[in-house]
């Protein structure tokens, strides 16, 4: 993973993104601003997606809930991975070299592959209701979609706090 993360801070040199990100003294609070915002945009409406899946607050209808709160927590990712790249801009080589920082991406990794899996498992069921003519909003999410729910919630967390962490390690 180091040598691809080096590799991006090279490609990021050559674009001129880690001279302009080093040239003022502003560039990089506002970056970290912003990924505190995008962090709490995704961390936020995902969060309470993820325990209302799990089985919290069942009187909240979660169609609704998940129409609302999916596009801030998508919006959240976007802000994230575009400060993240401004923030890694302005300190690649040591960042390349965290093994905190690469724990986060692993982590992050692994929970944008579970939010793909639950988008999947819920299409298809929805799909399987369909097919059958049941209703195809399910209120009441099946075990799997529970766990997974569960498992980005702990997944997005961790990767909250691995963020922080990178300063300290």
């Amino acid at each position: 993973m180091q040598e691809g993360l080096l590799a991006l801070d090279a490609w990021l040199g050559q674009t001129g993104l880690n001279a302009w990100v080093r040239s003022s003294p502003h560039i990089y609070p506002w970056a970290n601003v912003l990924h505190v915002l995008g962090v709490a945009l995704l961390v936020g409406a995902i969060g309470i997606l993820d325990l209302r899946i799990a089985g919290a607050w069942r009187r909240l209808p979660l169609e609704a809930l998940s129409a609302a709160l999916t596009p801030l927590a998508a919006t959240g990712v976007a802000v994230q991975a575009a400060s993240g790249l401004v923030l890694f801009a302005a300190d690649g080589q040591a960042l390349a070299a965290s093994g905190v920082f690469h724990a986060k991406l692993a982590l992050m990794a692994a929970a944008l592959l579970n939010a793909a899996l639950f988008r999947w498992r819920w299409r298809s069921l929805a799909h399987a209701s369909r097919t059958r003519g049941e209703v195809v909003a399910r209120e009441e999410p099946p075990a799997s979609a529970r766990l997974l729910a569960l498992a980005s919630l702990a997944l997005w967390i961790a990767v909250l706090i691995l963020g922080r962490l990178i300063a300290y390690a």
